[in-house]
């Protein structure tokens, strides 16, 4: 009998009757694909541990077996929350060449190193490249076996045999199930060989982390349920600093979300950056106009970032205002506030507003360090060098309170800031750091005066 064959959007995952132009689901465009039907029966839903028990009071629910494994990576586990949690499903995605291979190689060895059986397994790399890297990397270890294959059947049979302490697949769009009749990459292999790792991942304890390609949009390729079922997304990220990665996380089932992990790349590997602040103000100009420290939060962690504005005048009839590193919505709010509020004229005025380093600001924080930073530009005049500024303004230009205000100023402070301008609100509930100054603001107008 003759199977049917089924259109599949290769962004959703939904499934069309018949070949459409557009997806009919997500709206994305010559994403459908055909696909033949499923030769054999999906796995469809997960085997947790201990399924098909009774349900108890959660305080009596051993948390023993949820145990942090650290990396031995100390950025690393700040983004992940202290380690590998057993039986843990982490996808780490990034553009080409941006260095996921050698960081998993790199976690692979320290793991290996503390005594435990570690498969990477690679359906892109033979074992002699990936052989080939690691004594790049001075990376040599019994206890860290390479497995070049991109059958699933064939790598848990592997993990079967060897019971390793962890398990690397690099890339999930390389793998591929006899279960199913399409090529490798396609979504429903995708579902399929994610759904079978996270299986066996689950049902032995056995952390499992997974290498995903991404589109040029910079999402991880393949349906968005692939994000929903892991327990980790983790992104390696270039900056515009060179040879600089950040690694963040974006969903964390067992810790904090946002986090980063700065790494230096080098011939060697990476390299960790454990004071991102200093790296981020590392070459900041003196005297500048237009240049100021804020201290943005990035999940639990402050860092300190350098804020530049450019403020010129323009000849045509519409002025530029145009951002990096800040939402460009939220900028032509700012300027709005500081013309009508602040009493400055920007209408005839180019607004280029930067966030050095490569790093993006996506917190209300760093609002009143963007109106400082266009303020000096426009008076021409720069900001004290050792003087940091953070602050929420409001549509009335009043300056509203931020959490966490300690730790920023204490980050400041650990770098040699000696001024702080903050929030009236923040500041009258924070107690004294020593050596530095904190200025409370309560509205724009005040602004250039506390400066």
């Amino acid at each position: 009998m003759k199977s049917r064959a089924q259109y599949v959007c290769q962004q959703c995952g939904y499934r069309h009757s018949k070949w459409s132009g557009r997806c009919q689901e997500c709206s994305a465009w010559n994403s459908v694909i055909e696909e033949a039907a499923d030769r054999g029966k999906p796995s469809g839903t997960l085997r947790l541990p201990n399924a098909g028990e009774a349900a108890r009071p959660i305080g009596s629910v051993p948390s023993e077996d949820a145990r942090r494994t650290p990396t031995g990576i100390g950025e690393l586990d700040s983004v992940l929350g202290g380690g590998i949690v057993a039986g843990s499903v982490t996808l780490l995605g990034g553009e080409p060449g941006v260095g996921k291979s050698t960081l998993l190689l790199q976690l692979a060895a320290q793991v290996a190193a503390h005594g435990s059986k570690v498969l990477y397994a690679s359906g892109e790399e033979s074992a002699a490249q990936i052989a080939l890297r690691a004594g790049r990397l001075g990376i040599s270890s019994d206890n860290l076996l390479v497995l070049s294959e991109t059958s699933i059947e064939t790598i848990l049979e592997q993990v079967k045999a060897l019971r390793p302490g962890l398990l690397i697949v690099d890339s999930i769009q390389t793998m591929h199930t006899s279960t199913i009749d399409s090529q490798p990459g396609n979504v429903s292999q995708l579902r399929e060989c994610t759904y079978t790792l996270i299986n066996e991942a689950k049902a032995r304890m056995t952390p499992a982390w997974l290498v995903g390609h991404v589109t040029k949009d910079g999402a991880i390729a393949g349906p968005k349920v692939l994000e929903h079922m892991v327990d980790v997304v983790l992104y390696l990220e270039s900056g515009t600093l060179h040879g600089f990665r950040v690694v963040r996380g974006i969903k964390n089932r067992f810790g904090p979300t946002n986090e980063i992990g700065v790494f230096e790349m080098q011939a060697e590997g990476f390299r960790e950056v454990p004071n991102p602040s200093e790296l981020f103000l590392a070459e900041r100009p003196d005297r500048t106009p237009g240049s100021v420290i804020t201290a943005s939060l990035e999940g639990t962690r402050p860092i300190l970032v350098e804020v530049q504005a450019l403020v010129s005048q323009t000849a045509l009839a519409l002025p530029r205002r145009t951002s990096i590193g800040v939402d460009p919505n939220r900028v032509s709010l700012l300027v709005a506030i500081l013309e009508k509020r602040g009493g400055y004229h920007l209408y005839d005025q180019d607004v280029y507003v930067n966030i050095a380093g490569g790093l993006r600001l996506s917190e209300t924080a760093s609002d009143l360090a963007v109106i400082a930073s266009l303020i000096s530009s426009t008076k021409g005049e720069a900001i004290e060098a050792k003087t940091l500024v953070f602050g929420e303004v409001g549509l009335g230009g009043e300056v509203r309170g931020v959490s966490r205000g300690l730790e920023r100023v204490r980050e400041g402070a650990r770098v040699g800031l000696k001024r702080a301008l903050l929030p009236a609100s923040t500041a009258k509930d924070l107690p004294r750091v020593p050596g530095v100054e904190m200025v409370p603001v309560a509205h724009i107008q005040e602004l250039a005066d506390r400066l």
